[in-house]
């Protein structure tokens, strides 16, 4: 399979090609101050081909002081983008750098023992469809 992805800004889009073996929602604080919020929403594989198609130039990646929480974004947008991490063993996309469903689910939460103290019954909030009034 083959999955479309792209920054925020549109200046950087990518694709993969194969299949993803896991996602986890990471609640870790590292993957908190990555994203601003709840946990990180991340898709994993060993297998999976990353092209980019456009933009690869404006791509950052931050290696946070060489321990190997690695992100990549666009330094345009800011937006996350897929990185290649354990020595090139293994892919990591942002689920959210996808412009197509994602493929799997999570799998699961982690680190869940340092979530944020506001996250907690959080299915429990109102919904609104779009902003509320």
């Amino acid at each position: 399979m083959k999955y479309a992805g792209s920054c925020l800004c549109g200046k950087v889009t990518f694709e993969v090609e194969g299949e993803f073996e896991n996602f986890y929602l990471c609640h870790c604080e590292r993957c908190r101050k990555d994203t601003g919020s709840a946990h990180a929403a991340n898709m994993f594989s060993s297998t999976a081909i990353l092209r980019w198609l456009s933009g690869q130039d404006m791509v950052k990646t931050f290696n946070f002081n060489e321990t190997g929480h690695i992100k990549s974004f666009c330094s345009q947008c800011g937006s996350a983008l897929p990185n290649i991490q354990m020595e090139g063993k293994l892919l990591v996309v942002p689920a959210g750098s996808l412009d197509c469903d994602t493929p799997i689910g999570p799998d699961a939460h982690i680190f869940v023992s340092r979530k944020a103290n506001w996250d907690k019954d959080l299915e429990k909030l109102p919904t609104f469809k779009e902003l509320p009034e």
